[in-house]
């Protein structure tokens, strides 16, 4: 019990920081998504993971805006990496 407590504690920081930064990141990326009239939305959010939806002839220009957003949401002495996927569905993207 106390080594799962240990952990948990550990963890923490992390995760709280983790959502920290989505947040800082959808904010920027929403911002960014009206400022350069894009048709696309963010739909949902699922742990440090977003769902958007995408007109196609916005889709390449769309990607990249996502990733050079949301990868310069937050300055870190680490790179934020950035993974975009694309489907019909959640499970399609991934």
């Amino acid at each position: 019990m106390e080594a799962q407590q240990l952990r948990a504690a550990a963890n923490a920081p992390i995760q709280g920081s983790s959502a920290d930064i989505i947040k800082v990141a959808m904010i920027q990326l929403h911002s960014a998504l009206k400022q350069t009239g894009l048709a696309a939305k963010i739909l949902l959010q699922v742990h440090d993971e977003l769902v958007l939806e995408v007109d196609p002839k916005d889709l390449e220009e769309t990607k990249l805006l996502v990733q050079k957003t949301m990868e310069n949401a937050v300055k870190l002495s680490v790179p934020l990496i950035v993974e975009t996927g694309v489907g019909v569905n959640w499970m399609e993207a991934k």
